[in-house]
């Protein structure tokens, strides 16, 4: 009994201490990166969408809802693993005084391209992790795929 206990004890210190390490920085750095596709993604899309014809913006629309939940649930993982919430790089256009025009609104294309690029990152990296994280990179880059040539393939747009 008294060495049953003692493996008990010596066990559970092990798996205490395996299951307490901190996974290593650059597993929260290359989340962080698809993060911030995620939510850039999402806007393009959302900004895509306001410029759009009816049908293509619905679709496009979608695509920012679902690039919108990627990232919740990326910053669920990034929190979860760190501890911390994800502090992202803030975009900041500066303001200018000159009465330049506005910028072009991004299309559709551009919306598949960015896409196409977030599946390759999000599918490459989750080749290099293990276990949930390795689960939802490859969910997101099977969406972003799915988005780029199903949902927005069949709206007319040829990339």
């Amino acid at each position: 009994m008294l060495v049953g206990a003692a493996a008990l004890a010596l066990l559970g210190g092990t798996v205490a201490t395996a299951c307490g390490s901190s996974p290593p920085v650059k597993d929260v750095d290359a989340l962080i990166g698809v993060l911030e596709r995620a939510r850039d993604d999402s806007q393009l899309a959302g900004n895509a969408a306001a410029a759009a014809a009816p049908k293509i913006a619905a679709a496009l629309s979608v695509v920012a809802d679902q690039r919108a939940a990627h990232a919740r649930a990326l910053t669920d993982e990034i929190t979860r693993i760190s501890g911390e919430a994800p502090t992202t790089s803030a975009s900041t256009s500066a303001t200018s005084t000159t009465s330049a025009p506005p910028p072009k609104p991004p299309t559709t294309a551009d919306v598949v391209a960015a896409l196409k690029q977030s599946a390759d990152g999000a599918g490459l990296l989750a080749t290099q992790q293990s276990g949930y994280r390795a689960g939802l990179l490859g969910s997101i880059a099977a969406a972003c795929t799915a988005a780029a040539t199903v949902t927005l393939g069949t709206s007319g747009v040829t990339s």
